[in-house]
């Protein structure tokens, strides 16, 4: 069998994320190494085996790996066709060194919400723009990474705001902050609330995780300004679109099409005249069919 390999690595502007690192590997076995950070692993495809502090571990039945920063471990495929991973390497702001530990005594996470947050994150760090999401997401990672690793609060009774005062706070600095955005942490820090409270609360009061009230209220902003004729080419950023590439990807999944098309059906429908022997006639051919995709939205 001939060996095949397939890496792609980025340093993401998220804090707390040294790097992404994506690799199909067949055959490439690491040696013995460390990291100085932590090192958050999924299989896609195959099995890693893999040994830490003269154990041998591995990632079979979509388990969540987390390998420990200044830990030597090494890695191999456990079967003829490789395997595909998909690794976050993770800053000490993360996971401070008393984890170290309990990371040792239990890499594996068989955890399939974990896991599917994992998975998720990576999603949102492909993308530019979509860096508050990612941020929420990385949050929600970190703490239910701190539960399995040592199950305690995060803290005491009665040093939380209210849920509800937090949801509404978040919501009124996401809307005053609709064009240039604002970071977890400093969500955060404005409203004396820690990042996975606030995202829990938010999503608790409104029924929405804080990335996507953004993104939808800024595909709002940007269909009142396709109606008011505005080009696509000016609405991404007017709207507090990182490109034109980031405002189609989300006024596409919101609103079924996407920005050019969208500007190109909108205006006055075509009317309907009515013959009292015959019923209502059929507008110009394409133009019912267009209001009603685009009035239901």
């Amino acid at each position: 069998m001939v060996a095949r390999q397939q890496v792609s690595a980025w340093r993401p502007q998220i804090p707390g994320v040294v790097e992404v690192f994506h690799a199909h590997f067949t055959e490439h076995t690491y040696p013995m190494h460390v990291h100085d950070v932590w090192t958050l692993l999924i299989v896609d495809d195959g099995v890693v085996r893999y040994d830490l502090a003269r154990h041998e571990r591995g990632t079979p039945n979509d388990t969540v790996s987390l390998l420990p920063p200044q830990v030597p471990h090494n890695g191999s495929p456990a079967t003829a066709d490789g395997f595909r991973k998909r690794v976050l390497y993770l800053d000490l702001s993360q996971l401070d060194e008393s984890f170290i530990g309990p990371a040792v005594d239990g890499p594996d996470l068989v955890d399939a919400l974990l896991r599917r947050r994992v998975g998720q994150l990576h999603s949102a760090l492909a993308e530019r723009g979509d860096e508050l999401e990612a941020q929420s997401r990385l949050a929600l990672i970190r703490e239910r990474l701190r539960t399995h690793l040592r199950p305690r609060l995060e803290s005491g009774p009665g040093t939380q705001p209210s849920a509800r005062g937090v949801a509404h706070g978040l919501r009124e600095l996401l809307d005053e902050r609709l064009l240039d955005g604002v970071t977890l942490d400093e969500a955060a820090r404005l409203l004396h609330a820690h990042p996975a409270h606030l995202i829990r609360a938010f999503s608790g009061a409104f029924g929405i995780a804080p990335h996507q009230y953004l993104m939808a209220r800024r595909v709002d902003r940007a269909r009142r300004l396709l109606l008011d004729g505005r080009p696509p080419t000016e609405v991404a950023l007017a709207a507090g679109f990182y490109d034109q590439s980031h405002l189609n990807r989300h006024f596409k999944r919101l609103v079924g099409t996407t920005p050019g098309r969208f500007a190109h059906v909108t205006g006055r429908p075509t009317a309907v005249t009515r013959d009292p022997a015959s019923g209502p006639r059929s507008p110009l051919p394409g133009a019912s069919a267009a209001h009603e995709r685009f009035s239901a939205g």
